[in-house]
């Protein structure tokens, strides 16, 4: 395996420190930041002490993790702020009716990024996190994006290759096209268990002043609990208030 190319700037390296940390990571001992990043030992250690003083990073007794104040710099995000702050009456909303995992998320590339969830003790536990991401090709929230989005979102999804993470994840660019157009017909987008056994999720389309699809608010839960198709019209009645309220605002 070829070591990664080493940026050359400060910034670049100490950014480059940050993002090796990938989802599900907690404590990351030096060796493997060094081995993920390709700087030198030395480099690393003074870069993250740098990092540790200002709170993007913390020392642990087994190495670093993600500091709180990359949390507090997250939050000055106007755009993302303001639109999880008007989403989530919505999404409580929705919880109150479900109890169930509700979901804001927002277009990242060929993923989709999830900015909020609102769920509780009866709710369905789920690998969805703040934060996290899923491609968009086995998510409901992902299948809004493609069908909402620019033809060459869902070609680069494609191009890419349709990763399987269950036995019904589609993997075939035909099939994927197809769900995308049925997703764009009905106005919602549906996941059965394509990327968590037993899991499924009906998400809509969030809509800003000229009818762009910056985000999805997303239902999920068991298969075997969850009705989408009763779910699919209440999950289509909050987005469009939001997006309402997005227009006026």
């Amino acid at each position: 395996m070829s070591s990664p190319e080493v940026p050359k700037s400060v910034l670049a390296r100490g950014l480059c420190l940050l993002d090796a940390f990938r989802d599900g990571d907690a404590d990351l001992p030096l060796s493997v930041l060094v081995e993920r990043t390709g700087l030198p030992k030395a480099t690393a250690h003074r870069l993250l002490a740098e990092l540790v003083a200002w709170g993007g990073v913390e020392r642990t007794s087994r190495g670093y993790r993600l500091g709180i104040g990359l949390f507090v710099l997250g939050q000055r995000v106007p755009r993302h702020r303001e639109l999880r702050e008007a989403a989530l009456p919505y999404l409580e909303d929705l919880y109150e009716a479900t109890h169930e995992n509700v979901h804001l998320a927002v277009p990242s590339g060929t993923e989709t990024l999830f900015l909020e969830k609102v769920n509780g003790r009866r709710s369905t536990p789920i690998v969805s996190r703040v934060g996290g991401r899923l491609p968009a090709h086995c998510t409901a929230t992902g299948k809004v994006f493609l069908a909402y989005g620019s033809a060459d979102r869902l070609h680069r999804m494609c191009a890419a290759g349709l990763a399987r993470l269950t036995p019904w994840t589609i993997v075939l660019p035909g099939l994927l096209r197809e769900d995308v157009g049925r997703a764009f017909e009905r106005g919602y987008g549906i996941n059965r268990e394509e990327a968590e056994i037993g899991i499924s999720a009906v998400a809509a389309p969030i809509f800003d002043h000229r009818h762009a699809v910056i985000a999805a608010i997303s239902i999920t839960g068991w298969t075997k609990h969850l009705d989408l198709e009763r779910w699919a019209p209440a999950v289509r009645t909050a987005t469009r208030a939001l997006s309402r309220e997005l227009a006026r605002g």
